[in-house]
């Protein structure tokens, strides 16, 4: 069996699905209901839209959240990682020689 298709919806949909839920009186479930999608799919189009973007500050309280620092960031922490890895194994190695030097 294939997975199922699922509905791609415009920006501006997705914008309005979400200004529509937070009006006063009206719950995410109601508005979902109305359109005919899941409530938890506007909830999960409400947490995008509140991330920081491109478009937003990428700088808060002295930390900058921009998409070249996060990138950076990445690399740096796979990085260390990978060091971490090599580390641990000379150790290892270096106490299996030490061991057969006695």
């Amino acid at each position: 069996m294939g997975r199922k298709k699922t509905q791609a919806y415009t920006e501006e949909f997705r914008r309005e699905a979400v200004k529509r839920s937070e009006q006063p009186g009206v719950t995410q479930a109601q508005v979902a209901k109305e359109l005919g999608i899941s409530s938890q799919q506007i909830a999960n189009w409400k947490r995008q839209f509140t991330r920081l973007s491109d478009k937003q500050f990428n700088t808060v309280e002295g930390v900058d959240y921009s998409k070249k620092e996060s990138e950076e960031m990445r690399r740096l922490k796979r990085e260390n990682k990978r060091l971490e890895e090599e580390l641990a194994f000379l150790k290892k190695a270096a106490a299996y020689f030490a061991k057969n030097q006695e």
